[in-house]
């Protein structure tokens, strides 16, 4: 896998078609631009400082730091001193997949599908636990292309467990998650699209409204309702990047026939409106309706 690369267009990064995975050391000076992507990034920091900039604020990093960011979401460095940073990205339909068991798992399940991954750094790893996993990470980089696929995903799993700790509270910790909830979210990543109330969840988990939403909110940090906003959000942001739709074919692609509550939706993910996400990423402004700007 180390043949391969992450692929830049106007701002908005890729992972090469069929690489479902990639690790892979970077160094920054100065300031690094602002950049949306259409994967999921684990940043660990293994030298240096800078400050880390996302749409949830400026914050220092330094040696140990850990960055989670979901798709859709942008970043950018400033102030680099010999910032060295190992980045793994990896396709959310691997989670679909391979790491799918992922979701029984309290901690990994909350990193991955929870309410985790705005771009602030708010875990670290520190002595033996950061040179393991930067282990971890340069042996995954340095797969190849005639690798299997069981040694890439061996290895991420790895990754993946340290960046639990580092990120993820110990209240997180403890009995599995309760089967309904797993069920509504797959449920809920699998009809997007569709118009969902918490009764109609409900009514198709054979779940009570009001336990469903205790019970989910208690496993994945946000309420059923939010889980699925943020679903859309990621997926419109896809949408807006790969695609010359217009903004309000997308909102309604995703499933929010309502344009305003669209935008601000997708504003409290970003940062920024979607027009301005899709003018600022993609480098064209699209033919956006003046509700979304």
């Amino acid at each position: 896998m180390g043949s391969f690369v992450l692929r830049e267009w106007r701002g908005s990064m890729s992972l090469t078609p069929g690489l479902r995975v990639h690790s892979g050391r970077y160094l920054h000076e100065g300031t690094m631009h602002a950049h949306s992507h259409g994967f999921i990034e684990l940043v660990v920091v293994a030298a240096g400082s800078g400050v880390h900039c996302s749409a949830a604020g400026r914050r220092p990093v330094a040696a140990g730091d850990v960055v989670l960011l979901r798709p859709g979401l942008w970043h950018s460095y400033e102030q680099c001193e010999g910032l060295e940073l190992l980045n793994c990205c990896f396709n959310s339909e691997l989670l679909q997949g391979e790491l799918s068991w992922m979701r029984e798992d309290p901690m990994l399940g909350r990193l991955l599908w929870a309410g985790g991954g705005s771009g602030q750094s708010d875990g670290r790893l520190e002595g033996e636990a950061l040179e393991e996993c930067i282990g971890h990470l340069d042996a995954l980089g340095a797969l190849d292309a005639q690798s299997r696929r069981a040694d890439a995903v061996g290895r991420l799993t790895l990754v993946l467990g340290f960046a639990a700790r580092a990120l993820i509270e110990r209240s997180a910790e403890g009995p599995g998650v309760h089967p309904g909830v797993n069920a509504a979210a797959r449920l809920l990543e699998a009809r997007f699209d569709e118009t969902w109330t918490l009764e109609d969840l409900g009514s198709e988990l054979h779940l009570s409204p009001g336990y469903l939403a205790r019970i989910f909110k208690a496993a994945m940090g946000l309420p059923p309702m939010a889980y699925l906003a943020r679903h859309r959000v990621e997926t419109a942001a896809g949408l807006l990047l790969g695609t010359d739709l217009p903004v309000g074919q997308i909102a309604r692609r995703v499933g929010v026939a309502d344009q305003n509550l669209f935008a601000r939706r997708f504003r409290e993910h970003a940062g920024m409106s979607p027009t301005a996400y899709r003018k600022r990423f993609a480098g064209h402004d699209g033919d956006d309706d003046n509700a979304m700007r």
